[in-house]
C-alpha cells in the first residue's frame, strides 16, 4: 500500500542519541547485522552513522549523548523500535550475546487483538543506552 496523500512517502530512518558511540555501533552492526551506510560529523560536532537495517530502512546513531532518567512515558518520544524478523527467539538471543539487556520480556507467542486476530511472537531487550528494541515475528 502506498501513501495516497504524500506521494513517495515511506519510512527512511529513526535516530538515536548514544552515550558510547563505538559500543552502540558494534552492538547494531556486529550484534544485529546492520551495515554502516554513511558516516559523518554533524554541525554540532557529533559523530553520526547512518546504518542500513535492510530493505531500504535505516537507523541513525549520534555520539556524545547524556544519560538521563527514564522518559518512556514522555509524550512525543518514541519508546521502542520494532524490528520485523523471521525468528524472534534467535534475534533476541543474538542481541543478548552482544550486550543487550534482558528486561523480563523474552519472546513469546501471542495474538494481537486485531480483527481478525494477528498471531505473532514478540520479545523485548534493552540496547546499550537502555533503548528498547522489539523483535516482531508474524506467525
Amino acid at each position: 500500500m502506498s501513501n495516497k496523500i504524500i506521494e513517495g512517502c515511506t519510512f527512511h530512518h529513526i535516530a538515536l542519541q548514544t552515550s558510547d558511540f563505538e559500543k552502540s555501533l558494534k552492538f547494531y552492526t556486529e550484534g544485529l547485522g546492520f551495515e554502516v551506510y554513511k558516516t559523518f560529523v554533524a554541525s554540532s560536532g557529533k559523530n553520526v552513522a547512518l546504518i542500513d537495517i535492510g530493505e531500504g530502512s535505516y537507523f541513525e546513531i549520534f555520539s556524545d549523548g547524556e544519560v538521563k532518567e527514564d522518559k518512556r512515558d514522555y509524550a512525543g518520544r518514541y519508546f521502542h523500535l520494532a524490528l520485523k524478523v523471521n525468528d524472534a527467539e534467535a534475534a533476541y538471543q543474538r542481541a543478548i550475546e552482544y550486550g543487550g539487556e534482558e528486561m523480563g520480556k523474552a519472546p513469546r507467542e501471542m495474538e494481537l487483538p486485531t480483527t481478525p486476530p494477528m498471531p505473532v511472537v514478540i520479545g523485548f531487550i534493552k540496547g546499550p543506552d537502555g533503548e528498547e528494541l522489539e523483535f516482531f515475528q508474524l506467525r
